[in-house]
């Protein structure tokens, strides 16, 4: 375009801007006759609209709208990015399913932690051909950390030529470009981005639940953990503007919102790549002003990165859960030095005392790893010791597996399959048994729980969380969900309570 052809886009685009809510534009007003401006996020809402109008003439052929499935593999950051995945779909004009047969449009949002979680998207893939027979318009898009993995693409690129989109973890907010390219070149289109440092705010998304709600406050990690492959497919750490964050909390209250979730790969390093640092521990400050605001959450954090800011905010805070995930993966200090994670045994032990004086009923949960590459049977009673002497409410344990592309799957003295197996089992009972008589001790309390759902065995009940993050059921009907109600914990069940409400 010469100069003045850009300058006329430009106006247009101001001028449509100008007085627009970017929660609430009318898509179908955009002029898809102008080239798409260059600024983010109008860029993606130019696509939105014209993506829309090849789905609508699409449906009108048809006779009946074009569905979309979503499929989500992994963490929580995985979970948030599909519910903007599903927004942009929402907003195109397709309408989402429970199945992938049938559908118009299935996404899969994949992980890869572990290399079992490839292994079950390619299975997938293979019932998705057989729909695609059925359906041949149907259009297969893949995204998220899998996709992030070269071996990964040229293994779907050359067995499963059927899929029409991959894209990763850096652009997902170029969903709707992706889909107009794919649906006007009608080949597989490929956009891996190696890295970024952009972060694109104000896009659509669609929410799981109406009154809680997942806010992205960080992207990436910088740790490198020798046996995680999270920053090679994630990137390095980036930080959203605190104001940005704010917002979005503050739109998502005003729309009935009352309980968060921060996310990021390590909460307690954020800000530091802003280009005005500031303290996770302040960016909490400023949540809990936002009036309407009941509950504040976050995971995960990172022990080498605890501050002891952090925990004093977590002590005076009235929304902050009282619930922390601190990961220890090992107890042994000789192992977490080789896992590259930067603290002792004594370092987590100290900062377990400062959390427990600062918040004297918080639940604390952990990550546990068995069988890393040379833990020997002193090691191994070394994470014993911590599990005894910290107690933890409950524990994410996992067999090591070596996971291709990280230091620690090329490492000497891997631990043979039996000793991991005795171990595991002994790590498992003991983790257990311990958490279950923690969660006795609130028998007969009485507690706030969010009701959440209705029961999925038992439609005469409801299910919500404590603070602590317990699950709670308790009779009840749809009437209470997104409620906070006062309730008294009856019965424990281990891992879970049966209560009664208290008027």
């Amino acid at each position: 375009m010469d100069a003045q052809s850009q300058n006329r886009v430009q106006d247009y685009w101001n001028d449509f801007f100008k007085d627009t809510d970017l929660q609430i534009i009318n898509f179908d007003k955009i002029d898809i006759t102008l080239p798409p401006p260059e600024e983010e996020p109008f860029r993606q809402y130019y696509f939105i609209a014209k993506a829309r109008q090849y789905v609508k003439r699409k449906s009108e052929e048809l006779s009946r709208p074009l569905f979309y499935n979503s499929q989500t593999f992994g963490c929580q950051m995985n979970a948030r990015d599909s519910e903007k995945l599903r927004g942009i779909l929402n907003a195109i004009g397709y309408v989402e399913q429970d199945t992938e047969d049938g559908a118009d449009f299935v996404f899969y949002n994949t992980c890869t932690v572990r290399e079992n979680a490839n292994n079950k998207v390619y299975g997938r893939l293979g019932y998705l051909q057989g729909y695609k027979k059925k359906n041949p318009h149907m259009i297969i898009a893949l995204c998220g950390c899998m996709m992030q993995e070269k071996k990964a693409v040229e293994k779907i690129r050359k067995s499963y030529r059927f899929v029409d989109l991959i894209f990763g973890t850096h652009n997902i907010f170029k969903f709707a470009e992706l889909i107009v390219q794919t649906l006007e070149e009608r080949q597989m289109i490929v956009d891996i981005w190696e890295d970024t440092q952009q972060i694109v705010e104000q896009l659509p998304n669609d929410r799981k639940y109406p009154f809680k709600s997942g806010v992205n406050i960080m992207f990436g990690c910088n740790n490198f953990c020798s046996y995680c492959i999270v920053p090679y497919v994630r990137g390095r750490e980036r930080s959203r503007e605190p104001e940005e964050i704010i917002r979005e909390i503050q739109e998502f209250v005003a729309d009935g919102v009352i309980e968060v979730m921060l996310l990021g790969q390590n909460v307690n390093s954020y800000g530091r790549n802003l280009e005005k640092p500031m303290t996770f521990a302040k960016l909490l400050e400023e949540i809990e002003k936002i009036d309407g605001l009941e509950r504040i959450r976050f995971m995960t954090s990172h022990p080498k990165d605890l501050s002891d800011e952090l925990i004093e905010v977590m002590g005076r805070s009235k929304k902050i859960c009282k619930h922390l995930h601190l990961p220890l993966q090992s107890g042994s200090s000789r192992l977490l030095k080789i896992m590259n994670r930067h603290y002792t045994k004594e370092h987590y032990l100290e900062l377990v005392d400062k959390i427990r004086a600062a918040v004297p009923d918080i639940a604390l949960t952990t990550d546990i790893i068995v069988g890393f590459p040379g833990e020997t049977e002193e090691d191994f009673e070394e994470t014993m010791d911590v599990i005894r002497r910290v107690r933890f409410d409950s524990a994410f344990t996992f067999i090591y597996s070596k996971r291709t592309g990280t230091p620690a799957a090329a490492m000497d003295h891997q631990v043979p399959e039996d000793v991991i197996k005795r171990r595991f089992d002994r790590l498992l009972h003991e983790v257990q048994s311990i958490a279950t008589e923690k969660s006795e001790l609130l028998t007969g309390q009485t507690q706030d729980v969010l009701v959440e759902e209705i029961n999925h065995q038992d439609g005469s009940l409801v299910t919500g969380r404590l603070s602590n993050n317990s699950i709670v059921h308790l009779p009840g009907d749809k009437s209470l969900i997104g409620k906070i109600v006062k309730v008294r914990l009856d019965t424990c069940k281990g891992f879970y309570y049966y209560g009664s409400r208290i008027a």
